[in-house]
């Protein structure tokens, strides 16, 4: 039973991995003992944060910014030069842009989705050979998508790009694990709700009292649920879950949809 969990010996990729819900998945990576690359736009960001967890295993700095198709392609070649297979990708970079409804501008839209999701798809695609290298039958090789609990109810905020940009997300995901598990590839996507990041910390600022006594587990997520989740769906225990999205929010999903 122990070995149902284990991703030692694997190798994987978190996009925003220098920060937030990125970094909670990248150390427990490499505390599970997976080699782990970490890659977000700024480069001095990624290097702090692979020097600080190589203390605990094996993790390496590769920065790109995966807001253009271009900048997918650049780290996929990138990955492609290191590495001859990769087990596990983790789709986690994402942008925010918060507004009125009378102002809106559709530069906010343009920016979020060409990194949530346009970002998504493109690295996913640029990174198939290599996680088809490293699949079996018994070991499927892993996507796992960063949604949200806001593309599944509507949020507190007027963060209209943000919230369908991760029902996206949650849809993309459900495409792309049909499409590639004929290559035993399986993606999967989390919808975290209120856990310590600077994107969430506004809202934790304004509404943080409120959304702790009405979330059903009366908390908000700390680091340990999400890199347990992530390791649950990169393990073997995960093995026979593809198209799935996993709300991890304690419960606070379960009163709105």
């Amino acid at each position: 039973m122990g070995g149902l969990f284990d991703i030692s010996g694997k190798t994987a990729v978190v996009t925003g991995g220098s920060r937030g819900i990125g970094l909670m998945i990248a150390r427990g990576f490499v505390q599970a003992g997976a080699k782990v690359y970490v890659s977000s736009r700024k480069k001095d960001a990624c290097d702090e944060v692979a020097a600080q967890l190589s203390k605990e295993g094996t993790c390496l700095s590769l920065p790109a910014d995966l807001g253009t198709e271009a900048g997918c392609r650049a780290l996929a070649d990138a990955i492609a030069q290191r590495e001859e297979r990769l087990h596990i990708l983790v789709n986690n970079a994402g942008a925010n842009w918060g507004a009125p409804l009378a102002d809106y501008p559709d530069a906010g839209f343009d920016k979020v989705f060409a990194l949530n999701v346009k970002g998504v798809f493109h690295l996913t695609r640029f990174l198939e050979p290599l996680l088809g290298a490293a699949a079996s039958d018994d070991d499927p090789a892993r996507v796992i998508n960063i949604g949200s609990i806001d593309g599944l109810q509507a949020p507190m905020l007027e963060t209209y790009a943000y919230s369908s940009s991760k029902a996206a997300v949650h849809h993309l995901t459900r495409v792309l694990a049909h499409r590639l598990a004929a290559r035993r590839i399986t993606v999967n996507a989390i919808a975290p709700g209120p856990f310590e990041s600077k994107m969430m910390a506004e809202t934790l600022q304004r509404f943080g009292d409120q959304i702790r006594s009405t979330n059903p587990l009366g908390r908000i997520g700390r680091p340990d649920d999400m890199a347990g989740t992530a390791i649950f769906l990169a393990s073997r225990a995960g093995a026979y879950l593809t198209g799935a999205v996993i709300p991890v929010d304690g419960g606070i999903s379960t009163r709105h949809q």
